[in-house]
């Protein structure tokens, strides 16, 4: 499976000298050397358990063990592999199922049976079966790492077959084949620095390392400014919390709140090309949801599935911590991987709380000083390196791919000022905070418009500007004013009662509550108002504005209630039309027509 043929390497080995749950210290070998993150395997009769090394003091190393750690004693074997942490990365990623070692769930159900022995792998890609490559080089070119080799089908898309990343300056390739070939099969045969090789369609990357970041240092890739965003078909993101195409966004909230609901709505019609869902600590019955709910759910882009182009890692509570742990750097190790073939992927981490819990228990094992609420004083600079290998790239044949990374947190009781919140709003750029109370009123999306922001609506105002309207932004800001607004007014009259403020008040609440409840509110469930076209959204916030933008002269509260409640339920109506429909048509001209009627009547 590995990407080239190498010598045997001299076998290392350790000495179990202690062990805390998953937590094993080894005695290295004198004549042996191991380096941080190492992959080593504890050996407990039969069974081979996959351990990863933490950290190295002198002679004796920690490992963090992927396995249940039952029966593991001190004097057992450890065998050192002198690799890292690593994905296979190849043709048949996608519509699979892995744990966060990138071991098939299916397959392992179907070999082992649902309840899974210890000690067992199985190859993350089926080696039997068959691709045709397409050379899309010559013999005697000269190919730089990352550069595209040939390329092969992939569901909807054409998968490349890149210039292995750990290359160090351009290859030549000597032969390359055409035609079917396995996983096993050599494809290329390619010259770098006076030594042949030969590679198959798989290679391996360790996940802890970003993938461009050596392309990026020779300069064989570019990391680009964005300047274009995501459509998510979620009118309150698109419109007031715009997420930029490479960008970084979080979703925190409490139980309850939509989380899960608002994450698969947005991996559904997300202008994207693959989706890379990683289930780090959630609960199993959440987890199954979204393993049954993908293959069931048309694919609104290609016709077919939406499992056709994702990737689910899968990590519940109930499996080992250590695995947990690592499941985030294996999802992002994969999404970059279709990053560099210059697609647009979405990476969504549900959820990092866990993630970090996970880093909390290793450390307090490790015996680390702990900083805030127990997390390792290290939780900053971990939340931000995963979020840093974001960004939008131009690859080594000048395409352009993008990782949009989207992180769902749960804060204990809702807390947003708790450690693992508050480094990831350090981190990213757009915060979509969901709220118990808005979820209680059944307001879905939950995203409060008042906690929440983007600092993508400047970056992105160029874009917004000559694609939807000149004012976009600033409309925007306005309407987010008046949301401002109207809370105040209804906080004031939770006090007071309606007869407390006044009529002019009075009018402009119920303005904020028509842009909440037409606007902001978005039924997922429903085939139409569960994603709305960007220029349906701009049709839409043209005739809101028209609206609130309107000086009203009722005379008493009544009068501006039930005209108020006739707009929104007209507006609600027409969200639920098709575009362009008898329905929609109507709608829209009932509610033109109300607003002129009521314009006569005040004259």
């Amino acid at each position: 499976m590995s990407q080239m043929h190498s010598g045997n390497r001299e076998s290392k080995t350790a000495t179990v000298v202690q062990v805390r749950e998953s937590l094993v210290l080894v005695q290295i070998d004198e004549q042996a050397s191991v380096k941080k993150n190492e992959v080593g395997y504890i050996c407990v009769g039969e069974e081979r358990l996959k351990a990863e090394v933490l950290r190295i003091r002198g002679r004796t190393a920690d490992m963090q063990v992927f396995e249940d750690t039952s029966g593991v004693r001190v004097g057992d074997r450890v065998e050192m592999t002198d690799e890292m942490l690593s994905a296979t990365l190849g043709p048949g990623l996608l519509g699979r199922v892995f744990d966060g070692l990138q071991n098939p769930l299916h397959d392992l159900a179907e070999q082992h049976g649902f309840f899974l022995p210890r000690g067992v792998s199985v190859p993350p890609l089926n080696l039997e079966q068959t691709w045709k490559f397409t050379p899309a080089v010559s013999v005697g070119s000269r190919v730089p790492p990352g550069g595209v080799l040939g390329t092969v089908p992939e569901g909807p898309f054409t998968h490349k077959i890149l210039v292995p990343f750990s290359e160090k300056e351009p290859v030549t390739v000597t032969w390359i084949g055409e035609g079917e070939w396995t996983l096993q099969d050599p494809v290329v045969r390619f010259e770098s620095g006076g030594v042949e090789r030969e590679i198959t369609m798989v290679q391996r990357w360790p996940v802890r390392r970003p993938i461009p970041e050596s392309l990026l240092r020779r300069r064989y890739a570019e990391r680009l400014y964005a300047q274009e965003p995501i459509t998510t078909g979620t009118r309150i993101i698109d419109t007031f919390f715009p997420i930029a195409n490479g960008g970084t966004g979080c979703i925190p909230g409490p139980f309850g709140a939509g989380k899960t609901v608002l994450q698969s709505t947005i991996a559904r019609y997300s202008s994207v090309d693959i989706v890379v869902v990683v289930a780090c600590g959630e609960r199993a019955g959440e987890v199954v949801e979204t393993i049954t709910m993908y293959p069931e759910t048309k694919d609104p882009r290609t016709g077919g599935t939406l499992m056709d182009r994702t990737i689910i890692i899968c990590n519940t509570s109930s499996m080992p911590v250590a695995a947990r742990e690592a499941s985030i750097y294996m999802g992002v190790t994969l999404a970059e991987y279709y990053r560099q073939m210059g697609l647009n992927v979405l990476l969504i981490a549900d959820s990092t709380s866990r993630w970090a819990q996970a880093m909390r228990e290793t450390s307090g094992r490790m015996e680390e000083i702990p900083g805030e609420e127990a997390f390792p004083a290290y939780l900053d600079s971990s939340i931000k390196s995963v979020y840093e290998r974001a960004g939008l790239i131009r690859c080594a044949d000048d395409s352009e791919g993008s990782l949009t990374m989207i992180g769902t947190v749960s804060p204990a009781g809702g807390n947003f000022e708790e450690p693992v919140n508050q480094s990831t709003l350090g981190t990213v750029k757009a915060f979509l905070g969901l709220s118990y109370d808005r979820a209680y009123k059944r307001f879905y999306p939950a995203i409060d418009p008042l906690i929440s922001w983007s600092r993508y609506l400047d970056q992105l105002k160029s874009w917004l500007s000559e694609n939807l309207d000149p004012n976009w932004t600033r409309d925007v800001k306005q309407l987010r004013e008046l949301l401002e607004r109207g809370d105040a007014i209804n906080q004031m009259m939770q006090v007071t009662g309606e007869e407390g403020i006044t009529l002019e008040d009075y009018i402009t609440w119920q303005k904020s509550v028509l842009v909440d409840m037409a606007y902001l509110q978005q039924d997922a469930f429903d085939e139409i108002d569960a994603c709305m076209p960007r220029p349906r959204q701009l049709e839409s916030l043209k005739l809101l504005r028209s609206l609130v933008d309107r000086d009203y002269d009722f005379e008493t509260r009544d009068e501006a209630r039930d005209y108020f409640t006739q707009i929104t339920g007209l507006y609600k109506n027409w969200n639920y039309s098709p575009q362009n429909s008898a329905d929609y048509q109507n709608y829209k001209a009932s509610i033109e027509a109300a607003v002129r009627e009521l314009a006569q009547t005040a004259s």
